[in-house]
């Protein structure tokens, strides 16, 4: 099968810093990180996707060192200019936070890398600390949001990552910014998996397909379902390609 893969992270440990993949183990919902703690590189993302023909893939955000965000950029792009790589990866969705000073700066130096895309800054707000990933809920506020058009003047994307009672909040984003387009990352991440949980997932998907200027990518089922089987995941695969269309959604490796 012949794929453009829309999701995927690369990471060096003995050239960079990822706090989460370095120092002591952290508690994290996705489980435990101790298996993934070594590199990994183009070529192993080649071998696990050996039995398809990968013809150019988009590398997200892998939360690298957070004093040096354009850092994570400036190491792709390297990799995807080494002939060796093939060009992999082809787009670079960087890191930046619009409410910190410096923000515009930070995108600036993003752009200038030929293989830059857009920015993903994880937005995922929870009562329960194990969820969250941010000290606040960026999309109440309002420096966030206002510096958000930043993306505009580069013609790049925001990969969105949240939970469903963020959706209503990210549909008025949308909204407000209807020429940015805007990536929902891992199938709108449904972490309760409750009757009632679902159908608030599904309710917000169908909000966020209102918007014409959203994607989704179906990814990341398993992250919040560790003893995940095809049965257990493949409603939210079916009700994200009835909710988006086939036209709007995308299969992601993760």
């Amino acid at each position: 099968m012949r794929i453009v893969d829309p999701h995927h992270h690369l990471w060096n440990l003995d050239e960079n810093h990822y706090p989460w993949l370095s120092g002591e183990p952290m508690e994290a919902v996705f489980g435990p990180y101790e298996p993934i703690r070594r590199n990994y590189l183009v070529s192993d993302l080649r071998s696990e996707s050996r039995k398809h023909d990968l013809l150019k893939s988009v590398h997200i955000q892998t939360e690298f060192d957070p004093g040096n965000p354009v850092g994570e950029t400036e190491w792709l792009q390297k990799v995807a200019d080494d002939p060796a790589s093939g060009g992999l990866p082809n787009g670079i969705v960087g890191f930046c936070n619009f409410a910190e000073p410096g923000a515009e700066e930070i995108l600036e130096r993003h752009a200038a890398h030929p293989n830059f895309r857009g920015i993903r800054h994880i937005l995922n707000h929870h009562a329960d600390p194990v969820l969250t990933f941010t000290d606040r809920d960026y999309l109440k506020d309002e420096t966030w949001v206002s510096n958000y058009a930043l993306l505009g003047r580069h013609d790049a994307s925001f990969d969105l990552q949240l939970y469903w009672p963020q959706m209503e909040d990210a549909v008025r984003l949308a909204n407000r910014y209807p020429s940015i387009l805007m990536v929902l990352n891992h199938t709108g991440m449904p972490h309760d998996r409750t009757p009632e949980g679902i159908e608030n997932w599904r309710a917000g998907m169908r909000a966020l397909a209102s918007c014409d200027n959203i994607r989704c990518k179906i990814s990341g089922l398993g992250m919040l379902d560790h003893d995940w089987t095809v049965a257990s995941i493949r409603p939210f695969v079916l009700d994200a390609l009835e909710i988006f269309g086939v036209g709007r959604s995308m299969f992601a490796s993760n």
